[in-house]
């Protein structure tokens, strides 16, 4: 009877998507959000000369961001819709058992030939980071220059553990606990950690998905992410940057991630940790994308701990 009951959600849930695509989507049209030609939901902001693709992180349903986590996720790069018109995209709703970071790279590709003119700068925050190396690595010429935020070639072990855990708990539907977990886990640090975690689980109450194979798939996929011995064929000028305390990662996974790749540069803020932003990090983000590529890369010392 339960696998029944998730097979009725399932096709209520991809009859509501379709319903959804058609009437918000299409590319380059002027919605602040919708749906690719391809499936790939996404948020616009920024009215600026040039394209840039935010690959998205983890998030536990794939669509576009509405309220609160629209205002919350989109903020962060909000310092750039000046020079940007800026589409923050995820994943395709209902991912299939088995999907890889691979796949969800190719679906990227297939969205940016089909949409923009080639190549295009491209953000990948965390997960979205993992997807973004598999990108650049198999679609070279689709990329000018790559920023990896608070990513690496994989995930830390801690991470790893509590991914897993965070999905088993989505597949159970027990959507308030799993949000809890995540955001303890990458915010315990942080002096606001546990209002993050109270408005998550607040927040979970009124959005929780019907259909948890969204996140399930997408964490599967990311524990099985290890791009260490591919990252050499990542080719377009990449900045790696994160905090050093970063909880997800460590800083030994951005120091050999960055080292990895060709034409990469580190920036690690000390006592930062996941996702860091702030003043120095708008003006290195902006400086190293606004950098013309003959121009040697030069990084401002305040607030950075390191810098390659």
């Amino acid at each position: 009877m339960a696998q029944r009951g998730d097979e009725v959600l399932k096709s209520q849930r991809e009859g509501a998507v379709k319903a959804e695509m058609k009437g918000m989507s299409m590319a380059k049209s002027q919605e602040t959000a919708g749906y690719f030609r391809n499936g790939l939901p996404y948020n616009r902001l920024g009215h600026g000369p040039r394209i840039l693709v935010i690959f998205q992180g983890l998030l536990f349903e794939n669509k576009p961001l509405k309220g609160l986590l629209a205002w919350f996720m989109l903020s962060m790069y909000k310092f750039l819709k000046q020079e940007y018109t800026m589409y923050f995209v995820t994943r395709k709703p209902g991912l299939p058992d088995g999907y890889s970071m691979k796949n969800m790279a190719d679906d990227y590709a297939v969205m940016i030939r089909e949409e923009f003119a080639p190549p295009v700068d491209v953000i990948g925050p965390s997960t979205g980071g993992s997807i973004a190396q598999h990108f650049a690595a198999d679609h070279p010429n689709l990329v000018r220059r790559l920023v990896i935020h608070s990513s690496a070639y994989t995930l830390g072990d801690a991470a790893k553990k509590v991914q897993i855990r965070v999905g088993d708990l989505a597949r159970q539907r027990k959507w308030r606990e799993a949000s809890a977990v995540l955001l303890d886990f990458i915010f315990h640090r942080n002096r606001f950690g546990k209002i993050a975690v109270l408005l998550g689980s607040l927040l979970m109450s009124f959005t929780a998905p019907n259909d948890p194979s969204d996140l399930v798939v997408t964490v599967k996929a990311e524990d099985k992410h290890d791009f260490k011995d591919r990252l050499g064929e990542i080719t377009a000028p990449t900045l790696v940057i994160a905090g050093d305390q970063d909880p997800v990662y460590t800083e030994t996974l951005f120091r050999e991630t960055a080292e990895g790749i060709p034409n990469a540069r580190l920036i690690l803020y000390a006592g930062k940790g996941h996702a860091p932003a702030g003043k120095q990090f708008e003006r290195d983000v902006l400086g190293f994308l606004m950098e013309d590529t003959t121009k040697t890369f030069n990084t401002p010392k305040a607030n950075i701990k390191s810098a390659k």
